[in-house]
């Protein structure tokens, strides 16, 4: 990725691309949720679900070298790979209300499909990144991004764990990426920035525990939109599918699959920085949705910093 490959390293890159078993993993988990976003989970493990398998192989293999190229470059630059091959490119904005050093939490909406990524790319100047992820099987497939993930389990049992980890990180000055939402959110540039603007009243505002827990702590807004293509969201196929939640599951599924709906440039915008200060959390949390409701409905003419499809070395 940085232009000086290790002796060896194509050969073996290419032989772990076509036999690891990694790959096979993610592509057997890959079949299994284009199954469910289909609505035909019924057929796994019979033969018609081999159909989804090129789809599946080819996906898999994409995050596979993603993994890679995450434990060889870091995450920004891993990230910024995948970016060029899933998208047209990324355009970020308010990068300067990030810390360049010191406990900082970005927390960010969650439209899904590269918005991750997308963040991940555009934090290139916090190498040391955590990330608040719910613990899912592919992520776990992906072991040099696991490393950077603090996993979010579905039993409330064990989610004091991620609290203390994630306070040890912030009082250890480091950057932190959690999504309040917890679940999928509407992309205010294709489902329209009322939908966006409401889903923010599904924030969970457990994030302002950290003001107490780690007092010096930043919080950032941040807001990703353009990542959900409105032609794949109108794809015949999605006709199959009857409630609008499994319609844009199965247009996300496609848009993954089909490279036609690919052309989308991420937007990334960052809002100003807060700290609790002495108004305390409820305060931190009213402000933290009012950056991000003007984020939402703000003009998109911002001074985006635009990469036309990004690092394609």
């Amino acid at each position: 990725m940085d232009g000086y490959p290790r002796p060896c390293q194509a050969d073996h890159r290419q032989m772990t691309l076509t036999a690891s078993p990694s790959v096979e993993t993610l592509t057997e988990l890959n079949i299994v949720d284009l199954l469910d976003s289909a609505g035909l989970l019924r057929l796994r493990g019979t033969p018609l679900s081999h159909l989804f398998r090129p789809a599946a192989r080819r996906f898999a293999r994409t995050a596979h070298e993603f993994d890679t190229r995450v434990g060889e470059h870091g995450l920004a630059q891993g990230s910024a790979w995948l970016m060029s091959r899933m998208t047209a490119g990324i355009a970020t904005s308010g990068l300067e209300h990030v810390p360049p050093q010191g406990p900082v939490i970005i927390l960010a909406n969650h439209p899904g499909m590269t918005d991750t990524v997308a963040l991940f790319t555009s934090l290139a100047s916090r190498p040391d990144l955590r990330v608040i992820a719910s613990d899912r099987p592919f992520l776990r497939a992906l072991p040099n991004v696991a490393r950077q993930l603090i996993f979010l389990p579905d039993e409330e049992s064990g989610r004091m764990a991620v609290i203390r980890t994630a306070a040890r990180h912030l009082q250890e000055g480091g950057a932190l990426l959690t999504f309040p939402a917890g679940e999928i959110e509407p992309d205010p540039a294709t489902f329209g920035p009322q939908r966006a603007a409401a889903s923010l009243q599904t924030w969970s505002s457990s994030y302002t525990l950290f003001a107490r827990l780690a007092p010096r702590t930043q919080f950032v807004p941040a807001l990703v939109s353009h990542v959900i293509s409105p032609d794949a969201q109108r794809h015949p196929l999605t006709l199959l599918r009857r409630t609008p939640r499994n319609k844009e599951k199965l247009a996300a599924a496609l848009q993954v699959a089909l490279p036609r709906y690919r052309n989308r440039v991420a937007k990334v915008t960052f809002g100003k920085s807060l700290n609790a200060g002495s108004d305390g959390a409820q305060a931190l949390g009213a402000s933290i949705a009012a950056q991000m409701r003007c984020l939402i409905f703000a003009d998109e003419s911002g001074p985006w910093s635009l990469a036309q499809n990004p690092m394609h070395a």
